[in-house]
């Protein structure tokens, strides 16, 4: 029994090393010349890097260790980690390194191919119809949705007056009826009802996924159709698709109804479908003279929900966490607030255009701790990269908080200081240099979006409350797609009088 078992481990780690050979004369043909650790045959760097709490500080060493580019081999992948200036500006000015990397697919059941996980004509054909949706004419429209959310997000907070707070999951909850407002006009109420079956399964989705980043055997759907979360998976879909048809189909109706009708609406009712643009953009286009399929229909919606609440939530907390630590620029942003809107006025998109403090103070938030850390491409082809050759097929992953965080770059790094975004500070620095929403033909078609979002909320918050430092937290970053801090980001809160 004992030699069976050992000539069936042989056989099978004989068939991996087999294929495991092709990778590696790869490597020593196009990749040898990059730094980074040794790696293992078969199983490559993944004992190098943690996961968790123990990812940034692994990478951040890596970067201290080897420089701006940094090789590392994994199972059946080579993967190139970008920190520095020149090999960031390489990448993401590219036109022809536009792909998404393997782990994207991992999305592909929830969000199909809507843009944060196309590539190709697809991706060009959803970037050319979206982007009319994020017109500054337009964006000035969502900014009552801002303040209602965010007057929902104080009244809960005001129950902990004076109390210590975790701030994530509150804005959390914020963050998820804006998006779903703004997307799809029809507001899940999920600060009411953070336990309803659709902002569970948003919620259920989100950990699914960012589990199967991390376990190995969970990246083959051979395996990953055996485990619990398969299961979990497809409950979860079954909720929110059947949630996004249904408003798809109900909204479908109401154009349909108004086009009827268009003379007879009131100015309240078309000031509705304004706001609406992003949905009855999805159904109003035409490919090649035919309406939009449904299901890309809802793809594009479903990518938006996720991908417009986390990044949102990961950002607003930060920037408040950030003000809570840093009292002096708080009342400055105060200052700023009350110098351009009485606290009794509700902010309007001209409000917040005129907020620089408070635009500068996002941005370093930004800087700090942005949403994506950790974002890729890869070669669909051999292609040439900063004077070299890339193999088909190669990862290449921008580390945006260790650029971000480059002394270079950002004298005293670790140190929250808004005005290194001011226009004298900021004009000589590569517009690679900073890259929270990315950057090039790729860059995030919704940063307008997101930081009038964040500018709005934190300047609602700020107004009602002082925020306080909960003395001795450092936050445990870990990154599921998005920064969190595992630990919490804990602030005192003190309502103003």
């Amino acid at each position: 029994m004992i030699l069976i078992l050992l000539l069936a481990a042989i056989i099978i780690l004989g068939g991996l090393f087999i294929l495991w050979l092709p990778q590696y004369l790869t490597y020593r043909k196009y990749l040898m010349k990059y730094p980074g650790p040794r790696f293992i045959p078969i199983i490559g760097n993944m004992h190098h890097f943690a996961t968790g709490t123990g990812l940034v500080p692994s990478l951040m060493s890596a970067k201290k260790k080897y420089g701006d580019i940094v090789y590392c081999m994994f199972p059946f992948s080579q993967k190139l980690f970008l920190m520095g200036i020149k090999p960031v500006g390489c990448l993401l000015g590219s036109t022809t390194i536009l792909e998404k990397p393997d782990t994207y697919t991992y999305f592909h059941s929830w969000l199909g191919m809507g843009l944060l996980t196309a590539s190709g004509a697809r991706w060009k054909q959803s970037r050319k119809l979206l982007t009319p949706a994020f017109h500054f004419k337009i964006l000035g429209k969502f900014i009552d949705i801002f303040e209602k959310q965010s007057n929902i997000l104080n009244s809960i907070l005001e129950k902990f007056d004076g109390k210590e707070v975790d701030i994530a999951p509150f804005i959390t909850l914020c963050a998820l009826d804006v998006i779903c407002e703004a997307t799809m006009n029809t507001p899940v109420n999920a600060q009411f009802a953070s336990n309803s079956e659709y902002v569970s399964s948003v919620k259920e989705m989100c950990a699914i996924v960012f589990r199967r980043f991390h376990n190995p055997l969970k990246r083959w759907n051979t395996f990953y159709k055996f485990s619990k979360d398969y299961q979990k998976e497809r409950r979860a879909l079954n909720i929110l698709h059947e949630y996004s048809n249904s408003v798809i189909n109900k909204r479908r109706e109401e154009l349909r109804e108004s086009k009827l009708h268009h003379s007879f609406m009131s100015e309240d009712e078309i000031g509705i479908r304004k706001k609406m643009v992003f949905l009855d953009l999805l159904l109003d286009s035409e490919i090649d003279g035919k309406p939009l399929p449904h299901n890309m229909i809802r793809e594009e919606v479903d990518t938006f929900m996720f991908e417009g609440h986390d990044t949102s939530t990961s950002a607003i907390s930060f920037t408040l966490y950030c003000l809570s630590r840093n009292l002096e620029i708080q009342e400055k942003v105060l200052t700023e607030l009350r110098n351009i809107v009485p606290d009794d006025k509700s902010l309007t998109y001209d409000d917040l255009q005129k907020m620089k403090y408070l635009e500068l103070v996002t941005k370093e938030s930004l800087r700090l701790y942005p949403p994506v850390p950790l974002f890729a491409r890869m070669t669909s082809e051999n292609v040439d990269f900063d004077g070299t050759t890339l193999p088909k097929g190669t990862s290449l992953i921008v580390f945006a908080y260790g650029l971000h965080r480059c002394p270079k770059i950002y004298p005293n790094p670790d140190l929250f200081d808004p005005d290194r975004f001011n226009p004298v500070n900021s004009q000589t620095r590569s517009p690679y240099a900073y890259v929270p929403f990315s950057a090039g033909p790729r860059n995030c078609i919704g940063q307008r979006f997101a930081m009038l979002e964040v500018k709005a909320i934190v300047a609602n918050v700020v107004r009602k409350f002082r925020l306080l430092e909960v003395i001795g937290h450092e936050p445990k970053l870990t990154i599921d797609a998005v920064l969190r801090s595992k630990n919490g980001l804990p602030i005192r809160i003190q309502k103003r009088n």
